[in-house]
């Protein structure tokens, strides 16, 4: 019994616990971290991890928690205006109206070509197209550029576009969303009906990836089907011999 419990039921706990922390602590713990949640992440996981080794379950378990309480308190101290830039990294400043800011880069340790290369995966080419670049607080590399560099606007040859639609998934690989059908008032005879009308029926769900109400509230329907790209360039795979 006791075997068990080490090698099955204790990891399983662990897990758990580990993943309930995480909820707890929010989404910015586990995607846009400063130095201070990468770091609790890192002490969180060899927390919950000694169990694994020492047989120790609820002792770290019990450290895990002051530890998650800790990072609560710290968190909170960080939305105090007088406290925030002292806990928290500032945001670098690469980039100043065109000029690299060699201080900066210093600071960051980034050497010259890195910063071009970042420039780059932002889609600019020219350092003199970015009026300002900077490394964020969470390590994300932010840019913007100059008015005549940016992308074209609506407003800059007076449009005024309809307002942003977002789709509305009524079928995720093979499976109906019944309630996104509900909250578009929508029944299953409906969504037979624009499925006839796009050649498909009920009988081969399995076969749709995603269907989708658009603006125009018809269904798009993207499937397993390649007949209409099964020639041409649509059937190019990269690497394949010619």
């Amino acid at each position: 019994m006791g075997t068990l419990f080490d090698l099955v039921i204790t990891p399983v706990i662990v897990f758990i616990v580990g993943l309930v922390l995480l909820r707890f602590t929010g989404k910015k713990a586990v995607s846009q971290m400063t130095s201070f949640d990468l770091l609790f992440v890192l002490i969180l996981g060899t927390v919950i991890s000694e169990p694994i080794v020492t047989k120790t379950l609820w002792k770290a378990s019990v450290w895990a928690l002051v530890l998650t309480l800790g990072y609560f308190g710290f968190t909170y101290l960080v939305l105090n205006n007088k406290l925030r830039w002292k806990l928290n990294d500032s945001p670098t400043v690469l980039i100043r109206n065109g000029d690299i800011d060699k201080k900066g880069l210093k600071k960051i340790r980034m050497t010259t070509p890195e910063l071009i290369s970042q420039l780059r995966i932002k889609g600019y080419e020219n350092v003199a197209d970015v009026e300002m670049a900077t490394l964020e607080d969470v390590g994300e590399f932010s840019v913007i550029p100059k008015a005549r560099a940016r992308p074209l606007q609506p407003k800059d040859i007076q449009l005024s576009p309809s307002p942003t639609f977002i789709p509305i998934p009524i079928i995720l690989d093979g499976q109906i969303i019944d309630h996104n059908l509900k909250y578009l008032d929508k029944n299953r005879e409906w969504l037979e009906q624009q499925l006839i009308a796009q050649g498909y029926s009920m009988n081969v769900l399995d076969e749709i990836t995603l269907a989708a109400v658009n603006q125009q509230g018809t269904l798009d329907v993207d499937s397993e089907d390649p007949s209409n790209n099964d020639q041409g360039s649509y059937a190019y795979k990269p690497g394949q011999e010619n």
